[in-house]
């Protein structure tokens, strides 16, 4: 029978558009879930600032009447200014391994696209570089995490078949929390601090975090301008994100490092992983998924690994060791909390500078991600 793609738009449709990967994946012990009403949020034009200048599209494929793939399309006007292009994206993609529903998927995408005026399409990727991105091409036998994709080992193949190719990969690390910060590291650290005088700012509770709160996104689009794809975020989606995720924050895994003006030069985010909680919950925040959200989140000893949410550095203090700094306090906490390895989150495979902070750790690059690109024609 052949493949019926369907826009869909009404919140009943798109909370089904979100749950339809929780079946797709369900029994997989690699796929963490995303909460359900979080994916409701960011795909609701009149609560995701990012709609103020992105235009999107969502798609569900049906065969015999069975939902059998989504897909969105997203054109981001302010990207497209900011890399002088003409590009759409695709995001949110998943497909049974059937050939016909990739191919019917990406077309009714393409063809949108198109009819905007794109001349090329690239993803998987988001509204934002805060949205999770890149497609898994390796690492198919390691736990996701709450901000990356997870994808089943056929989706690169189905995209590459329809003319989809490599535009850029990100690498990721599983590093080996050591007994100790290594003692190179911690002379560096050492140094660091003294030569330029910096201050490392530690906090008790969420909230004392807040003050610092826009100043942390303000260093963001400072440190990933040039990154590939990033747009500077707006006033609006700070506020947004300060929202969201400043008041969840482990406060003694937020590190804040100061000059001696009191200018915010790096951070670093970090989390107890989340995974098996959200596997858990099922993508539900109730009856009971909250409580395993918060027991991943609090409870001491019983936790193996944190998440390197976000690292930043000032453009000026890149490569002068700075990163030292963040982890010779990092590396206690992690040890204290029983933490035995951190995941790195997603690196540009180009990004060398990052990757070099992980030289002095026992680490192995144990995933990569890829996002595609397709010129429209």
């Amino acid at each position: 029978m052949a493949i019926i793609i369907k826009e869909v738009s009404k919140r009943s449709e798109i909370k089904e558009f979100i749950k339809f990967a929780h079946r797709h994946y369900k029994g997989n012990p690699y796929y963490v879930p995303t909460l359900v009403m979080e994916e409701m949020e960011t795909l609701n034009p009149k609560k995701n600032p990012a709609f103020e200048f992105c235009e999107h599209v969502c798609y569900m494929a049906y065969k015999d009447g069975v939902a059998v793939g989504r897909i969105i399309g997203i054109i981001n006007h302010r990207a497209n200014e900011v890399w002088n292009q003409k590009h759409a994206r695709f995001g949110w993609i998943e497909f049974t391994d059937d050939p016909e529903v990739s191919r019917a998927l990406l077309e009714a995408v393409e063809k949108w696209a198109k009819g905007k005026g794109a001349d090329a399409i690239h993803g998987p990727m988001g509204f934002t570089d805060l949205d999770k991105e890149g497609m898994l091409i390796e690492g198919f036998q390691e736990l996701g995490t709450m901000a990356t994709i997870y994808n089943y080992e056929y989706y690169p193949k189905h995209l590459e078949a329809l003319g989809y190719k490599k535009d850029t990969d990100w690498v990721e690390f599983k590093i080996t929390i050591p007994d100790k910060t290594p003692e190179k590291f911690q002379r560096i650290a050492e140094i660091v601090k003294k030569k330029y005088n910096l201050k490392v700012l530690k906090f008790k509770k969420a909230k004392d975090i807040l003050p610092y709160g826009h100043r942390v996104f303000e260093l963001l689009n400072e440190a990933f301008s040039g990154l590939y794809g990033f747009v500077p975020l707006t006033e609006k989606q700070i506020d947004y994100y300060i929202k969201i995720y400043i008041t969840m924050l482990h406060p003694d895994m937020v590190t804040l490092i100061t000059d001696q003006e009191d200018n915010l030069i790096s951070f670093g985010i970090a989390l107890p992983s989340l995974s098996k909680a959200l596997q858990k919950s099922g993508g539900k925040l109730f009856p009971f998924g909250f409580i395993h959200l918060l027991r991943a989140m609090h409870i001491k000893g019983k936790r193996e690994t944190s998440d390197l949410y976000l690292i930043a550095v000032r453009s000026d203090y890149q490569g002068k060791g700075v990163n030292a700094l963040l982890f010779s306090d990092l590396t206690p906490i992690f040890h204290e909390k029983g933490f035995r390895y951190a995941e790195s989150n997603v690196e540009l495979e180009s990004n060398h500078k990052v990757q070099s902070q992980w030289e002095y750790f026992e680490k192995v690059q144990h995933k990569k991600r890829r996002a595609y690109i397709k010129e429209l024609k």
